[in-house]
């Protein structure tokens, strides 16, 4: 359980990582772990709402609308 919360800990790009010298309970790795996946959700609906309003504003048969379907897909 130890190695695996070792490993978790190396996974998160901010915050608990600034503290590899010093130990580090479990539960805190896991709910710093907890708050990054909930960031990561976060910018994922964000990204998901603005990629929306562009392809709703960008005329359907443009070429810029092709493209960005085509990379969807």
């Amino acid at each position: 359980m130890t190695e695996l919360i070792s490993k978790l800990q190396q996974l998160i790009p901010h915050g608990i990582n600034q503290t590899k010298s010093s130990r580090v309970s479990a539960s805190k790795v896991l709910q710093e772990t907890c708050n990054y996946i909930r960031s990561l959700h976060r910018e994922v609906d964000d990204l998901s709402e603005k990629l929306s309003e562009l392809l709703n504003s960008a005329d359907t048969d443009s070429a810029q609308a092709a493209i960005i379907r085509s990379l969807i897909m």
